[in-house]
């Protein structure tokens, strides 16, 4: 199993309150219970490490409706493994990581109220915006020597004000004193620029599949 995936999996589920990880040989089976978003397979090997056949035996097992496939891979290769019962982002995710060292504690603009708080392992930022309104957020999971960055988003109206990368390096600093040494995340295409300019690298694509109706009945 690929170490960052791996260490990606261990934050995302302390993060998201999900059931512990089980795991497979293939990867990791992880349960959410909501709708829409029931159960995920996330499978351990990254770019070519992931081959075709177990991605089909994985797929060929799930019947119901709101489970997830992640897949470290393009989507336009993945989806040319699953049938038209799986609904596949074209957009692919980014799996990223970056050295985690102390940083000097960033402050919000002038007229924005940067908080930071901690509850069940789970440290959560947010930016308010001059009227009260939410203008940013994020949160961050250590498990250890690692920490896993998530849930980071900017409102459309308090964008390119540079509060993105007050969250972030908020998160980050919040990593370190809780003994974190490397920052794991799955971003956006939208969120990649920011972790970019902060030293973030890009570790593998990955591709995220929604298992629903068939395309031809949703149409």
């Amino acid at each position: 199993m690929d170490e960052t995936v791996q260490a990606w999996v261990n934050g995302w589920v302390v993060s998201r309150g999900a059931a512990p990880p089980l795991a497979e040989p293939w990867g990791w089976t992880i349960d959410m219970g909501t709708y829409g978003h029931v159960t995920r397979h996330v499978f351990g090997a990254t770019d070519e490490g992931l081959d075709e056949t177990t991605v089909r035996k994985v797929a060929g097992a799930v019947t119901g409706q709101g489970v997830w496939l992640k897949a470290f891979r393009d989507p336009s290769v993945v989806a040319g493994w699953l049938d038209d019962g799986w609904w596949i982002d074209p957009e692919p995710g980014f799996l990223m990581r970056v050295p985690l060292a102390p940083d000097v504690t960033p402050a919000a603009p002038e007229g924005y109220r940067l908080r930071e708080w901690s509850r069940g392992g789970v440290t959560r930022v947010m930016v308010a915006a001059p009227d009260g309104s939410l203008a940013a957020r994020g949160q961050i999971a250590p498990t250890g020597g690692t920490a896993v960055a998530d849930q980071v988003e900017t409102a459309p109206e308090h964008r390119r004000k540079g509060l993105g990368s007050v969250v972030v390096r908020t998160l980050q600093n919040a990593a370190v004193r809780q003994g974190a040494r490397t920052g794991v995340l799955a971003g956006t295409p939208a969120g990649r620029g920011l972790y970019e300019a902060l030293g973030w690298e890009v570790v593998a694509l990955l591709t995220s599949a929604k298992h629903g109706p068939p395309a031809s009945a949703r149409a």
